[in-house]
């Protein structure tokens, strides 16, 4: 009698083998943004026309500042500055209605922390002993170079002060010397208009040997032999303002 033969069990080789799942990966994260820092708001102060759209198209084309406002005369200086308290002012020293140190002497009374650069003309020792006196953070002249300018305007809103080296000799010069009295300065003025010591005398209700010894005293503390030279001298420094 014959065994019968199991029957063989066809396996389906074309079937899929099970694949593996594939693991889900994380979503790439792009590097978060740092906030992007306020732009430096700028007040500029002059009464030349030129001078300002020049100082507002350099400002301009830095990324990382603003102009805010634009005034002719110190008067206008003042309440722009009321209006915007900018970050940093540049600001002339001689300018028409209100002259540079008396803004700042106003601006500094609303905010003793108000940051101002006085952007001027006049290097004389007495002209940039005034402006620090007053509160003014930084004191350049108009010949600086636009990016030391730029620098300065930085410099300045971070917290520093900005005097070049050379302005800074005059002005620890200024400070070390012999000042003249408010008399001795009334007494240079009336010198500049070229009146006489009887005339100054009359005019400041004092007599003229009183006068005498005044500007021997001028003489001696500005070291100048002459009416002349003593005129000059003070304008140069700013001392006087013809």
């Amino acid at each position: 009698m014959k065994s019968k033969k199991k029957p063989v069990r066809k396996t389906n080789r074309s079937a899929k083998k099970p694949t593996a799942r594939r693991s889900k990966t994380s979503k790439t994260t792009s590097p978060k943004r740092e906030p992007r820092k306020p732009r430096i708001a700028v007040l500029i102060a002059d009464d030349h026309s030129v001078v300002r759209e020049g100082l507002v198209s350099l400002i301009r084309r830095k990324p990382d500042m603003t102009v805010v406002g634009e005034a002719k005369n110190g008067r206008e200086a003042v309440d722009l500055w009321k209006q915007h308290r900018p970050d940093v002012t540049l600001l002339d020293l001689r300018m028409p209605e209100l002259d540079g140190v008396s803004a700042i002497k106003e601006i500094r009374a609303g905010d003793e922390h108000a940051r101002i650069i006085v952007l001027t003309t006049f290097d004389g020792d007495e002209d940039i002993y005034r402006a620090i006196q007053a509160g003014a953070k930084g004191y350049l002249l108009k010949d600086v170079p636009r990016e030391a300018l730029m620098d300065s305007i930085r410099q300045v809103h971070a917290g520093e002060t900005c005097v070049p080296v050379d302005l800074a000799a005059k002005l620890a010069e200024r400070v070390s010397g012999e000042t003249l009295s408010a008399r001795e300065i009334g007494v240079l003025k009336l010198m500049a208009k070229g009146k006489s010591n009887k005339e100054i005398g009359s005019a400041l209700f004092i007599s003229e040997g009183t006068v005498k010894s005044h500007v021997k005293a001028i003489f001696a503390k500005m070291n100048v032999i002459s009416r002349t030279e003593a005129v000059a001298s003070a304008t140069r420094r700013g001392l006087i303002q013809l």
